[in-house]
């Protein structure tokens, strides 16, 4: 493999360690940047039957405030990623959270649902500058030790974010009106970037090289050559369309017959996103202990029992296998981003680029498997949904033990 020199590979400070006031702040702005990120991501999705209502649109259409947020992102992904070896890791971070609060507080004011749709890919467009770099950022700045729980963590404030940016805008749509549910979401973005602008330590183990495109060009194909990256890819592709297409669907079932219920109390269902925090950074310990690559597949067989059992007509037991799905895909995906990082490390590869590969293949996978629910639920209800669900999360468990054969690189 031809690998380029990279800042990674360049420094030899140890990074903060565990009970490090530089650790506690790294950890705290990285998750309330995590939370902020999918807040704004997320925000639209429990509002979906609003806007069906609002602009007279199919379920299938609706999806679109969704899509066209998280393909933009995919797409600025390949561009900051490389990005962030000129500029720096965190002015990529502040940038993106006060430019991605600043337009989701404009999807508010959209006059029409084409203008909505134009707000939210600029938005994933400029949300794009966090998770670019994060993993990238925890590698360089924390010791070798805490690197899988530190990626836990953070994907646990993503997690929250998730669930926030649902939970605080359904019963506020339905209380006040769909506008004012996005005006909350982007406070609490706001809120977040506050924080993360006051706890964020500086980069010390970075050092910034010219975006030459002939590196870039280098840097990509590396992190394209090896093929536990490229399996790693495919997993949170898979992993987070699994997931975002049951919650896109979700809305559509649960305020239909028989369970009727309102968007308020759907929103509900969105409680089980802080076991997902749970199970990323329990995970990510036991990584730190046993290896990624024992504990993995226990995240996707997980969320394949939990694809099962929301074929039952029993709220209780959906909402157990909402939970259970939540779960797995929380400890596949912070095990995943995690390990990119780690492989991309260990094989003389851009931590960075590998990250913007992975991540641009997870938003993808969001973006077309998430659609695709929402037209599973169409054309085939709640089975084809749970279908679509299980044969995304059978990929990912299959891939997971096909990387224990893959030999082990030494970091």
């Amino acid at each position: 493999m031809t690998s380029v020199a990279t800042p990674e590979l360049q420094h030899s400070a140890p990074g903060y360690l565990p009970g490090s006031p530089g650790y506690r702040r790294v950890l705290v702005a990285l998750f309330a940047a995590g939370m902020a990120t999918f807040v704004l991501l997320y925000d639209t999705q429990a509002l979906l039957p609003e806007f069906v209502t609002a602009f007279g649109i199919t379920p299938g259409q609706s999806t679109l405030v969704m899509s066209v947020t998280t393909a933009a992102l995919a797409l600025a992904l390949l561009v900051f990623g490389p990005l962030s070896e000129a500029v720096g890791r965190t002015r990529l971070i502040h940038f993106s959270l006060i430019s991605s609060a600043v337009l989701a507080l404009a999807c508010a004011l959209a006059p029409s649902w084409d203008a909505l749709l134009a707000l939210r890919l600029l938005g994933g467009l400029a949300l794009a500058g966090l998770p670019a770099v994060a993993t990238a950022y925890l590698r360089e700045e924390l010791h070798p030790s805490t690197h899988a729980r530190a990626a836990g963590l953070y994907i646990g404030g993503t997690a929250l974010g998730g669930m926030a940016g649902r939970l605080v805008t359904a019963p506020i749509a339905e209380a006040l009106g769909w506008r004012w549910a996005l005006v909350a979401a982007a406070g609490v973005a706001a809120l977040c970037a506050v924080i993360v602008a006051l706890t964020l330590p500086r980069s010390r183990n970075f050092a910034a090289r010219p975006a030459r495109p002939r590196d870039l060009v280098a840097m990509a194909r590396d992190a394209l050559a090896d093929r536990a990256l490229l399996a790693l890819y495919v997993i949170g592709a898979c992993s987070v369309g699994a997931l975002v297409a049951a919650f896109n669907a979700l809305g559509f079932r649960l305020t239909s017959a028989p369970f009727q219920l309102g968007v308020g109390l759907v929103s509900l269902v969105y409680l089980v996103y802080p076991l997902g925090t749970i199970g990323a950074t329990v995970s990510g310990r036991l990584a730190d202990r046993l290896g990624r690559r024992a504990i993995m597949p226990i995240g996707s067989a997980l969320a394949l029992i939990g694809a099962g059992l929301t074929l039952s007509g029993r709220l209780p037991v959906v909402v157990a296998g909402i939970a259970a799905l939540t779960v797995g895909f929380f400890v596949t995906h912070g095990l995943a981003s995690g390990w990119v990082a780690a492989r991309a490390h260990a094989g003389g590869v851009s931590t960075s680029q590998a990250a913007a590969f992975y991540l641009f293949a997870y938003y993808v996978g969001a973006s077309v498997f998430g659609s695709l629910g929402a037209h599973a639920w169409t054309g085939a209800g709640w089975a084809g949904v749970a279908a679509l669900t299980a044969g995304l999360m059978a990929v990912v468990g299959a891939l997971s033990l096909g990387l224990r054969r893959v030999p082990v690189l030494a970091t």
